[in-house]
């Protein structure tokens, strides 16, 4: 396939939901204006059984690099998962096993083909998993490539600090990982690797590899996250993350449970909207357009790209059914609760919500309950529970409350 020089597509590529680009978003321009035909990939490792709506981010973007021509690799990463990447993270990775990540990584590819052409007849994407070409490294590979990097370098990276600081443990295969994911971009001879911000250490670290393997410039696209309330990543921890095997109530539910400052941001990293427009949705809040409108079409717009536009539409209508409309005749599942009076974390915990009441705390503090429609900021509540009229709502779960006797 002849590289095309689409000047609409190459702004996207270095625009729509780019938090950076090393060495310079010039620089890039300049290369993918040149026509030559360029290596770009992303690796995704399957430490979780489906992709989540933060992995399309980088999968639209894979995606446009295809249209131009250029040879896109989707890597999955069923090497590394089983290390399991410490960027971000203030507790060591559980190891998975080799059994865990071939069952987690089965969905990828017919999940990732919603976004990626990946069976394109005129330029196809390339499906490749990292264990080709790490699980035969050696230990003189491993010392050689771990030389190119310090220990310096490795003990900054602020996760690693804040578990000195607590006195946790960090374990030296922790360390590895930069270095494994770096060697993916030396095995494919990329030019340009996609990732989200938190993954800029991981990503520069195999543009050092680059530089010193293959002596040439290796590019990195950095792309903007989407953050909970407390600034953290949003995650499983969140309670609001979107897996692209959640139903479509779901996937409305918890986009709606968003904080109002991420509508913008949704509509350009999650949407198919060009940055201009989620740029005028943007001016429109500040104008004072009702939040809860373009919620709803962020709702819409994310649910239809996942599940289609019918599935989108029926639970737009079922969210109005119970949150605008309050129409209890709509069937909520209901959670028996044995007290008359408990603490909100208790009862979060109990209809199995949160798993602990530290992350259920996380759930207030961001926003995320409410009763009867009104939102909990205090995590020391106390609800009442004598009548059957209490509707729990926290991310994707609503459950009606009911007292039993015994």
């Amino acid at each position: 396939m002849k590289i095309s020089t689409d000047e609409k597509i190459i702004n996207r590529i270095l625009s729509k939901g780019v938090e950076g680009i090393l060495p310079s978003k010039e620089k890039l321009r300049k290369l993918l204006k040149s026509g030559k035909c360029l290596n770009v990939y992303q690796g995704f490792d399957p430490t979780g059984p489906t992709l989540h709506i933060g992995h399309t981010v980088g999968m639209r973007k894979l995606e446009d690099f295809r249209k131009l021509g250029h040879q896109v690799y989707f890597v999955i990463g069923d090497f590394t998962a089983r290390i399991g990447d410490p960027s971000d993270k203030t507790s060591t990775r559980v190891k998975l096993t080799k059994q865990q990540v071939e069952e987690n990584m089965k969905l990828y590819v017919n999940q990732a083909s919603h976004y990626i052409d990946i069976s394109n007849k005129d330029n196809p994407v390339k499906v490749v998993y990292n264990s080709k070409w790490l699980k035969p490294l050696d230990f003189e590979d491993l010392v050689e490539l771990s030389s190119i990097f310090t220990v310096q370098q490795m003990i900054k990276r602020s996760m690693f600090q804040e578990r000195l600081k607590s006195d946790k443990p960090i374990y030296l295969h922790e360390f590895l990982y930069p270095l494994m994911q770096g060697y993916d971009s030396v095995a494919l001879n990329i030019d340009i690797e996609i990732g989200g911000n938190d993954q800029l250490f991981n990503m520069l670290a195999g543009r050092d590899m680059v530089m010193n393997k293959l002596k040439k410039e290796k590019f990195v696209i950095a792309m903007k996250l989407l953050e909970a309330n407390d600034g953290t990543k949003m995650g499983k921890t969140s309670g609001n993350m979107i897996e692209l095997n959640d139903n479509a109530n779901n996937i409305f539910g918890k986009v709606m449970s968003f904080d109002d400052k991420l509508i913008p941001v949704g509509f350009e990293i999650l949407t198919n909207y060009e940055k201009e427009q989620a740029e005028e949705i943007s001016k429109r809040l500040k104008e004072g357009e009702n939040p809860m409108i373009l919620k709803k079409l962020l709702a819409f717009e994310i649910t239809k790209d996942i599940k289609g536009e019918k599935e989108a539409l029926n639970a737009q209508k079922y969210f109005e059914s119970i949150f605008q409309e309050k129409n209890l005749n709509t069937k909520i599942p209901i959670k028996e609760i044995k007290q008359e009076r408990i603490n909100i974390l208790d009862l979060i915990v109990q209809c199995k919500i949160a798993e602990s009441k530290s992350q259920a705390k996380r759930l207030i503090q961001q926003k995320a309950v409410s009763i009867n429609k009104e939102k909990i900021i205090d995590w020391k509540k106390e609800i009442s529970i004598n009548n059957n009229d209490i509707v729990l709502k926290c991310g994707k779960y609503v459950y009606q409350i009911k007292h039993i006797t015994n």
